[in-house]
């Protein structure tokens, strides 16, 4: 794997999911959606992966494996974000506002999409970083659709339980790729030592 090529595709998808973050938790706050807040919180968690993935390319194997670990922690902290915002909507089942929810998600799916065929290129590497950047876009682009899906049922329905839905199945989805990534990572850690 080329590493500067590499180096260099993960600072600007971290520069893309900066910029959105802003604008996601600011409308995520404007409507109170859960899945919003699940998903801005999420871009912001993209910025350090791919930050922490820039700065790991050059240390070890052994190293680097133990920054997959540590990644694998770090998907974990939208998931309990979420959590959080569930529970609130859930106290107080309040829908958010359809439209804003659904252009909103539709601008993340664009940045996501673009991210994940940016990295498309570099996911055939078993790496737990490359695999870790692939599928937190591949994941965060899933959660987009769903998201405007959320917001055309908001629209249908006025009820507060879509938003909440895709929220949780965020908060799921997040999990899971902490697993995969944990477990590529250990893998590689024993790999290493050996």
């Amino acid at each position: 794997m080329n590493k500067t090529g590499f180096r260099s595709v993960v600072l600007l998808i971290a520069g893309l999911n900066l910029s959105y973050f802003f604008v996601e938790i600011g409308v995520a706050v404007a409507i109170n959606s859960v899945s919003l807040f699940a998903d801005s919180v999420d871009f912001l968690e993209d910025t350090s992966i791919n930050l922490l993935i820039a700065m790991a390319l050059s240390w070890s194997a052994v190293n680097r494996s133990r920054v997959g670990m540590a990644l694998a922690g770090i998907l974990l902290i939208p998931s309990i974000a979420a959590l959080w915002q569930a529970w609130q909507k859930f106290l107080a089942p309040v829908p958010p506002s359809a439209v804003p929810l659904s252009v909103t998600g539709a601008g993340a799916l664009i940045v996501n999409l673009s991210c994940a065929l940016i990295l498309a290129r570099f996911r055939a590497h078993s790496g737990s970083l490359t695999r870790v950047a692939f599928l937190s876009a591949r994941n965060d682009a899933l959660a987009n659709i769903a998201i405007i899906g959320a917001g055309f049922l908001t629209a249908y329905t006025h009820s507060a339980w879509p938003d909440l839905i895709v929220g949780l199945g965020i908060l799921a989805m997040n999990a899971d790729s902490a697993r995969e990534v944990w477990t590529t990572a250990r893998e590689e850690h024993r790999r290493a030592r050996a």
